[in-house]
């Protein structure tokens, strides 16, 4: 009886030999991301209110600035026509030996209006009861120089009345208070910020400077 014995077989070598592993693996750098570029925030539309002077009839326009604030109010063009100005500043007025404060219209016959100028809003103001038309060259309302607008502004807001007389220099008056009463003379100065007026009243034949208030004389 013969035996067989089965020689074991060899592997066969792999076909692709593996490549020996690097001695340090490099590090990658990453890649940076390109930064996205932020969108703009949306700005919203200039403003473009501007002051413009309307033409009223004259001693109208109190009226004319009541009358437009009311269809603005009930045609709702609120954010399209701002502010009604009547320019005018206060004033003493003596008269009579009485001291009064009385407005006076610096511009008598306008009015200003800050507003958004287009068809809409140019009807609103153009169609108000008492207005005659916008002031510009030709029929293109002109809006007024911001420099033009903060002076009358700055005017309105003084602080003190002005004092309005109705005395000019050299003018005889009589005076109506104090120890020189009943007394005639001429207006020599006059001083509006101190309510002040020197008068020139003769005694013996020589004319002599006396200082009163404005209430202290009357006209002849």
């Amino acid at each position: 009886m013969v035996l067989l014995v089965m020689a074991p077989r060899k592997k066969k070598a792999s076909a692709v030999e593996e490549a020996p592993p690097s001695e340090e693996a490099a590090p990658q750098t990453p890649i940076a991301a390109e930064p996205k570029e932020k969108a703009e925030p949306r700005r919203p539309p200039a403003d473009s209110r501007h002051w413009y002077v309307i033409h009223t009839y004259s001693g109208y326009e109190d009226k004319v600035k009541a009358n437009l604030e009311h269809r603005v109010q009930n045609m709702d063009m609120a954010h399209k026509v701002f502010q009604v100005v009547v320019p005018q500043v206060d004033e003493i007025e003596i008269r009579d030996g009485q001291r009064r404060t009385v407005p006076r219209k610096i511009f008598p016959g306008y009015v200003l209006v800050e507003m958004i100028m287009d068809e809409e809003s140019w009807y609103v103001v153009r169609n108000t009861p008492g207005v005659t038309g916008f002031v510009g060259s030709g029929h293109e309302p002109t809006p007024l120089e911001e420099s033009e607008v903060k002076s009358i502004l700055r005017q309105m807001r003084s602080e003190e009345p002005r004092i309005k007389v109705g005395f000019v220099i050299g003018q005889s008056v009589r005076i109506t208070d104090g120890p020189f009463i009943d007394f005639i003379g001429s207006v020599d100065a006059m001083n509006l910020e101190k309510g002040k007026v020197k008068v020139l009243v003769s005694f013996f034949g020589r004319e002599t400077p006396v200082e009163l208030d404005f209430l202290q004389v009357e006209r002849l």
